[in-house]
């Protein structure tokens, strides 16, 4: 007998579930996207340690970064990336071009692919204790329509990879989360002032960029990525893009913003990530980082993990899995490997991003060749640096007289005030 699985959402979460899906004889695997060629207003960063883990080919990355400067509230530069080895990076990318790819790796294997919109899902009240399929419905587009055809499909298991206004969250009741929205702006510039984004990226502290983010300066194959974020002041996202722009200043004086990209990133998990056979992966379920506000990795991992354990329950097709199962499986071990990283950058974010006395601290800290030497290790292979107690305690020393500088300096940081918005949730 062959179960049917759905995954619903194409990018990195969705292709990679699919690609492992695909490989199982006992499974037919169907992936839905709405846009073959959507853009998510993404930085575009990804680690080192993905590229082998993923097998990730060199033409899908448009740039190596081995710099970053960040620039503090009052102006203070300090570039980081003297601790990078010669061959560590980290790797920029259009999501175009690398979701496609992933998607293709999914299709070769043997998933089947709907280019349609999942518009809800009939979810039995039994299915938690019953082989109950579910019934998705979903307009699958065709060329000459603006609407697309009605259809439905049912099957036995689906993976909701479709990011953070995940219908499939609603339908499996998986409750409602916090949430940042993400501005960019692609700008192409001049070709010698693409040449000082060659190999570096750019960071913006400062609450006229945001009240409790940060801006950035990616560079892609042809062009840079603009934008910034913020969860408390959501309504002011354009006056903060207006501001980065500012601060950026010559560097993209003349350039032409060839697309304007937004969307909701979410701030936390899901507080419900499986409900009887759904599960939730990516950013439908809430798996992007606080401080570095980072969700590509996390979305491919969390998809490749949920499909490897998945089918492991599965038992070759004999056998559809509990939600106790998926639990103790997917979502046991996921937290088990990264809870420790999201903890971390959790409270790195409140400390540093909360005004501009903590953001001259931060700042003033990315001076220290340890702290580059952990944040670039943390960053590129996924696991929380730091254990020389005696640099651990030296550093929690300059860290306190970091912050006593900063606020010394630091201009007020402007007073927000947005009641009723900012206790939105999706």
């Amino acid at each position: 007998m062959k179960y049917k699985v759905a995954v619903v959402g194409g990018g990195p979460s969705g292709a990679c579930a699919a690609e492992v899906f695909a490989q199982e004889e006992g499974i037919d695997t169907v992936l839905f996207e709405r846009k073959m060629d959507n853009a998510k207003p993404c930085g575009g960063a990804i680690p080192l340690c993905m590229v082998g883990e993923f097998g990730l080919p060199e033409n899908i990355i448009d740039r190596k970064v081995r710099r970053m400067n960040l620039i503090s509230p009052s102006g203070v530069e300090v570039s980081i990336g003297d601790t990078l080895q010669p061959d560590e990076f980290i790797g920029m990318c259009r999501r175009e071009i690398f979701d496609k790819h992933l998607r293709d790796r999914a299709i070769d294997y043997g998933a089947e692919i709907v280019n349609g919109l999942v518009t809800s899902i009939e979810v039995p009240k039994n299915h938690k204790t019953t082989e109950s399929q579910y019934t998705l419905k979903y307009q699958e587009f065709v060329q000459g329509s603006s609407a697309g055809v009605a259809k439905t499909m049912n099957v036995d298991l689906i993976v909701g990879a479709d990011g953070a206004n995940s219908r499939v969250a609603k339908a499996m009741d998986a409750g409602l989360y916090n949430f940042a929205i993400a501005f960019q702006e692609r700008i192409k510039i001049s070709e010698d002032k693409m040449a000082y984004y060659e190999e570096m990226a750019e960071m913006y502290v400062g609450d006229d960029v945001s009240p409790d983010f940060y801006a950035w300066v990616f560079p892609k194959y042809d062009h840079v990525g603009v934008g910034t974020g913020t969860v408390v002041n959501r309504p002011a996202i354009k006056k903060y893009q207006k501001n980065t722009r500012e601060r950026v200043g010559d560097k993209i004086a003349g350039g032409k913003i060839i697309k304007v990209e937004a969307h909701p990133i979410p701030e936390h998990y899901r507080p419900r990530r499986v409900q009887g056979r759904i599960a939730l992966v990516g950013d439908a379920a809430g798996y992007v980082t606080k401080c570095s506000g980072e969700g590509i990795y996390f979305a491919a991992k969390s998809g490749r993990m949920a499909a490897e354990e998945i089918v492991k329950l599965m038992k070759g097709g004999s056998h559809l899995p509990t939600q106790a199962e998926i639990e103790n499986t997917y979502i046991k071990k996921y937290d088990g490997l990264y809870a420790p990283t999201y903890t971390v950058l959790d409270i790195l974010q409140k400390v540093f991003y909360t005004n501009n006395g903590a953001r001259e601290a931060f700042v003033e800290l990315c001076k220290s060749k340890y702290v580059q030497q952990v944040t670039f290790d943390s960053y590129l292979y996924k696991r929380v640096q730091g254990n020389n107690p005696l640099d651990d305690l030296k550093l929690l020393g300059e860290t306190f007289g970091s912050l006593i500088k900063g606020y010394s300096i630091a201009k007020p940081d402007e007073e927000i005030n947005n009641p009723v918005e900012s206790l939105k949730r999706i």
